[in-house]
């Protein structure tokens, strides 16, 4: 069997979803369900995130649950439940205790990762119903995982990045196992990312906006070096210096930074920040909900970021960036070509962090230019 029945999804009322899901994934992902959802109006879409993070240590826990993607997904129209509470190994069996009470009819796996694991997991929650999965192939190394997918109804090959030749973008990777799955066709057009900001985010950005003293005259930069992989990110320390050193270009001189720092790490950063001096530089955090970082971002003029969410949250509200980015994932690059500008390392395995300020600040230049409070490309 290569899709779902559309017999078999016309009659269900709910089919549920395993992924360990990012804010990247979603950014994408999220336009699959929309189609999904408008085929099959009647289906109820429940999704299981699997805390990639699970952990016995309950110092943790609280930053773990708080993770903001919860917030989107609570947020979107397009999913009716989610399982959440999965980052501890206790709370993790009681979510897929309760997901097994629900006799889903339909399980799809979304999992790359130790995907006959997540092969494994879908069938025990949906012991009678049609489960997908992504598959890998036969080997002798991997017995017990290949012997997962043996139970499995639909195989999802996994994606590949090619060693030469074009790369697929992500949401081309997406859109195809909707298109097997649900005979779902997902034009180009309509896989471009998108984020709906509710009206107190909105207002939100605009106080925040008056505390800072900005206002629809002055060149707001965003600049993000966090990223969850040490690999993909740079050092504050960097990211700051990337600011001071920006406003020694003429185009320049005049702008102001909104710096990103994660919630655990504001207080840390504020000292930094401090004592550095950077003229024009407000820290930033999203320590209440998901929506204060889209909020903030849609009121930028420039946005520059290492791999990570934000990145793709530029495309989604229309904001230009300048991505750096390793290598290793050049099926992530950010959907708007057009308004988007990639610095990748030099080498295959090389950090982020091998960018220097003074080539991202040169290729900034380069990239952009300020006429009339806007960012045009002139490169």
């Amino acid at each position: 069997m290569l899709s779902i029945p559309d017999e078999v999804l016309r009659k269900s009322r709910k089919i549920l979803f395993i992924a360990h899901l990012a804010l990247g994934d979603f950014t994408y992902l999220q336009n699959c369900f929309r189609a999904l959802s408008s085929k099959y109006p009647h289906l109820k879409i429940h999704l299981f995130v699997d805390e990639l993070r699970r952990t016995d240590d309950a110092r943790q826990w609280p930053h773990l649950a708080a993770y903001s993607l919860y917030d989107w997904l609570e947020a979107s129209p397009y999913i009716d439940h989610v399982y959440n509470d999965t980052y501890s190994p206790e709370l993790f069996e009681k979510a897929v205790t309760h997901a097994q009470s629900e006799d889903y009819p339909i399980v799809v796996s979304l999992g790359v990762l130790n995907c006959g694991f997540y092969a494994r997991l879908a069938r025990k929650i949906a012991p009678h119903g049609c489960v997908a999965a992504q598959v890998r192939s036969a080997s002798i190394f991997r017995p017990n995982e290949f012997l997962a997918f043996t139970h499995v109804d639909i195989g999802i090959a996994r994606y590949r990045v090619p060693s030469a030749g074009p790369v697929r973008h992500i949401s081309d990777i997406y859109a195809q196992w909707f298109e097997q799955l649900f005979s779902l066709k997902i034009p180009l057009h309509a896989r471009f990312p998108f984020v709906e900001i509710p009206v107190q985010w909105q207002e939100y950005a605009n106080l925040q906006w008056g505390k800072w003293g900005l206002s629809s005259d002055d060149t707001v930069v965003f600049l993000n070096g966090y990223s969850k992989s040490q690999e993909r990110s740079w050092p504050l320390t960097r990211v700051i210096e990337l600011a001071r050193h920006m406003r020694s270009f003429t185009q320049w001189k005049n702008v102001r930074f909104v710096i990103n720092v994660i919630p655990e790490k504001l207080a840390e950063a504020s000292v930094l920040l401090a004592e550095t001096g950077c003229e024009g530089a407000h820290l930033f955090s999203a320590d209440k909900n998901f929506f204060q970082l889209p909020a903030i971002l849609s009121k930028c003029n420039f946005i520059i970021s290492v791999e990570t969410a934000v990145m793709h949250l530029a495309n989604a509200v229309h904001v230009p960036v300048i991505a750096l980015m390793r290598q290793t994932s050049p099926e992530w690059v950010p959907f708007d070509a057009e308004n988007s500008k990639v610095i990748m390392v030099s080498g295959r395995k090389a950090a982020v962090s091998e960018l220097t300020v003074d080539l991202v600040a040169m290729e900034a230049s380069r990239w952009t230019r300020i006429v009339d409070n806007r960012t045009l490309h002139v490169a």
